[in-house]
C-alpha cells in the first residue's frame, strides 16, 4: 500500500486490518483491528489525526482529512460507503455514512445513525443516535427501526468478513482472456440491499 510519513509521523495499521494496495495513508493515521480500507481511499493525516476503531470500514474512493489539532474519528463498527468524504468530524459507534455523502467539520454522527447516500451534513451538526439523516443540507427525518439497525450491522459484519477474505486470498493477477467454463463466484455472505430486505 502507498504509505507515507510526514515530519516523522508514520501511519499505524493493525495486522488484522486490510488496506487495499491502491489506498493511500499519510502521516497521523491509526487503523484499528479488523478494519477494511477499500481501493483508492485517501486518508490524509498531514494536518489532523485520523482514527479508525475496531471493525470500521472505509470503502473505495473515500476521502478522510481534517484540520490541524482536530481528530477525525470513525468509531467501532463505523461504516463509510463508497465515495464518502469525512472532514474533521466524528462518526459514532455502529453508524453508517452512505455513498457520496459529505460530513463536514465538527459534525457528530450519533451512534447507530444512518446518513443517506449523497447527504450533506453541515459543519457543527450534532445528530442524535438512531436517526435517519438525508438531504442537502441533511435533516433528521425520523428514528431508525430495529430492522434498519440490524440491517446496517449485517452489512458491517459483511465487511469485517471481507477483511478476512482479503487478508487470506487477495492477490494481484493478470486477467484471463476469456470466461472459463463453470466460472466460480466469490464466496461472499448473503447480504441484501435494505429495499430488498424490506420486501422480505
Amino acid at each position: 500500500m502507498p504509505c507515507y510519513s510526514i515530519e516523522g509521523v508514520i501511519p499505524v495499521v493493525d495486522p488484522t486490518a486490510y488496506v487495499h494496495p491502491t489506498a493511500v495513508l499519510i502521516g497521523d493515521v491509526i487503523v484499528g483491528p479488523e478494519c477494511y480500507i477499500g481501493p483508492c481511499a485517501s486518508l490524509r493525516g498531514d494536518f489532523g489525526r485520523i482514527v479508525l476503531q475496531r471493525g470500521a470500514n472505509v470503502q473505495d474512493t473515500c476521502v478522510i482529512h481534517g484540520f490541524p489539532a482536530a481528530d477525525t474519528v470513525v468509531e467501532e463498527n463505523g461504516h463509510i460507503g463508497h465515495g464518502a468524504v469525512l472532514h474533521s468530524c466524528v462518526v459514532r459507534r455502529d453508524a453508517l455514512v452512505g455513498m457520496n455523502a459529505v460530513v463536514m467539520d465538527e459534525a457528530e454522527i450519533g451512534e447507530k445513525t444512518i446518513v443517506a447516500a449523497s447527504a450533506f451534513v453541515r459543519a457543527g451538526m450534532k445528530v442524535p443516535p438512531r436517526s435517519l439523516l438525508a438531504g442537502v443540507p441533511a435533516k433528521v427525518l425520523r428514528e431508525l427501526s430495529e430492522e434498519e439497525i440490524a440491517w446496517k450491522l449485517e452489512g458491517t459484519l459483511t465487511y469485517q468478513d471481507l477483511t478476512k477474505r482479503c487478508l487470506a486470498t487477495m492477490q494481484e493477477v493478470q486477467p484471463l482472456t476469456e470466461v472459463e467454463t463453470n466460472r466460480p463466484r466469490p464466496q461472499a455472505p448473503d447480504v441484501k440491499p435494505l429495499i430488498a430486505a424490506k420486501r422480505g
